[in-house]
């Protein structure tokens, strides 16, 4: 019997007076700054809610780039004015926003579809007579659907990047990316465009909502099911990846099961595969033997696997503890006694985490939503401290500073050197992130890639979509002028601004050079002057870290 979520379990949803905090422009007065904390750098313990009146900018700032990609000025100042529920109500209420997402209807799902009975048929009586022109024929056209089916993923790439930085709805793709990073599987490894794209879609549409359902359909994945080698998997020789990684990196990690709970749940999984897109239980190949996994014994099959997973009380631990590095803060590897290295206030919010999520029978809405409204996501110590992803540095950027895309191709190769391949995870550990995204030449490749979004400019020299993608960064400071007037204009109240909007702080030491760059040209407040500015503030350390 599977794991059910509880019908009782209420999700929480947005407030019925609703503003596209993706197209917001209010007209509301500013949100007042937030009360200054005793001590600042203190990290909360537990997750008790964070107070209306410490919720102003700087918290709206870091909800938006943790939850999604960045806001604009006028999207930050709109989450700011609601106060933190019914912004965090907003964010994850998401599937109220509709989104005309780009279309993927032009993916062909039959370039790499198993071949027919009759071309079966074609070649093993080519290879009977020794047919070499036949076979050739048959290498050829194996090897034309092979490179369109690299190109199309390719294609896939764009498709996803697009609808990141398009979408109203930032939490979905943000998630969607993390499942990829946890369920990581490699298109070199499964060689089927069209199966990574059904995978994505699982990921998105349990993005927020339920762990349980998407572990039941990992297991009949069919890109999951090619890359670890299950659809080789029969009750005479189970394989064991998929049951060793379910355990280790999806749902249990280290120390919290045996070898022997390995081979017995690949057993459990045995016949397990897929035939074109769909997933198949051959029974024929399935193990219907009794199995004892984690102390229960019966004859188990793969969802029967999945749910005693579940019951385990280290499986919400082990999912909290991964949200928890990716929109929180770095955590040690989880290895036995991983734990123990971490502060006891992270320690204690992670546990707090895994609670919510095991009372709301593993729906991830509940516990992203008691995240949020924290205090101990808020503490000054998170924010402004971590590495920005090669995903949240591109796309970010586009969304926050409104710079235009130029050429996707360009960006998903930039992505790529920069460490981030979508579709090419490194492992099926996925990507460490955090520090181990900076190095000499990542950092080379990112202050490129920022510039050329302002400019148009690459190292190569001047790409056309300067001239036809004009950027116009002045959007980005009209806010002042609402607020203030022309008095606004003044070269500090812009250079405040945009730092804060930038960096998420305001260092004296980068404030000297951007309040000299602007006085050498003039105090003008121009496109070219402002996107200088920018230029300035994106080469600073700070701007890698949201």
């Amino acid at each position: 019997m599977r794991y059910q979520p509880d019908a009782k379990t209420a999700e929480p949803t947005p407030p019925e007076t609703t503003v596209d905090a993706g197209t917001a422009s209010p007209e509301t007065a500013p949100a007042k700054a937030p009360a200054v904390r005793a001590t600042p750098d203190k990290i909360e313990s537990t997750l008790s809610p964070i107070r209306k009146d410490e919720f102003g900018y700087d918290q709206a700032r870091h909800l938006l780039w943790r939850a999604g990609f960045g806001g604009t000025p006028q999207q930050i100042e709109t989450l700011a004015s609601w106060g933190p529920e019914k912004a965090v109500d907003y964010i994850l209420g998401y599937d109220k926003v509709e989104f005309e997402a780009p279309a993927a209807d032009k993916f062909d799902k039959d370039i790499m579809r198993p071949p027919t009975e009759e071309e079966r048929r074609m070649v093993t009586e080519a290879r009977r007579r020794q047919d070499e022109e036949t076979l050739a024929k048959a290498q050829l056209e194996r090897q034309r659907r092979e490179r369109e089916d690299r190109r199309q993923v390719g294609e896939m790439q764009k498709w996803w990047l697009k609808r990141m930085v398009e979408t109203p709805r930032p939490l979905e793709e943000k998630m969607t990316l993390f499942w990829h990073g946890h369920f990581a599987t490699n298109y070199r490894t499964i060689e089927n465009s069209y199966h990574v794209y059904l995978q994505n879609q699982l990921f998105r549409k349990h993005a927020i909502g339920s762990f349980a359902d998407l572990l039941y359909g990992i297991i009949r994945d069919p890109a999951m099911i090619a890359y670890l080698d299950n659809n080789d998997s029969r009750k005479n020789r189970p394989n064991e990846n998929l049951a060793r990684e379910i355990m280790e990196l999806f749902a249990l990690g280290l120390g919290n099961y045996t070898e022997q709970d390995i081979k017995e749940g690949a057993r459990a999984l045995t016949g397990y595969t897929f035939n074109d897109d769909e997933f198949v239980l051959q029974q024929n190949n399935h193990d219907t033997g009794a199995k004892t996994i984690l102390g229960r014994k019966g004859n188990w099959d793969g969802d029967d696997f999945v749910r005693i997973i579940l019951e385990q009380p280290a499986c919400a631990h082990f999912i909290a503890r991964k949200v928890y590095h990716y929109l929180v803060a770095d955590v040690p590897p989880d290895e036995r006694g991983g734990d123990k290295s971490m502060p006891g206030p992270q320690r204690q919010a992670i546990r707090q985490m895994a609670d919510a999520l095991r009372s709301s029978r593993y729906q991830m809405r509940p516990m992203l939503r008691r995240l949020f409204l924290s205090d101990h996501f808020y503490s000054a110590r998170f924010m402004n401290d971590q590495v920005k992803s090669p995903a949240s540095l591109v796309v970010g950027a586009i969304r926050s500073l409104g710079a235009p895309a130029r050429d996707l191709t360009i960006l998903a190769d930039a992505m790529d050197l920069m460490g981030q391949n979508i579709f090419y995870p490194p492992s099926v550990k996925g990507w460490e992130g955090g520090r181990a995204w900076i190095n000499t030449s990542t950092l080379f490749v990112r202050q490129n890639l920022l510039a050329f979004l302002l400019t148009g400019k690459r190292t190569q020299g001047y790409d056309p979509t300067a001239e036809t993608m004009k950027y116009d960064p002045l959007p980005l400071i009209a806010h002042l002028d609402e607020r203030e007037g022309q008095a606004a204009r003044n070269p500090g109240a812009i250079v405040e601004a945009l730092m804060k909007l930038a960096l998420g702080t305001t260092p004296a030491h980068a404030r000297e050079p951007l309040m000299s760059f602007f006085a050498s040209n003039g105090n003008r407040v121009t496109r070219e002057n402002v996107t200088g500015l920018l230029l300035l503030l994106t080469a600073m350390p700070e701007y890698q870290l949201c």
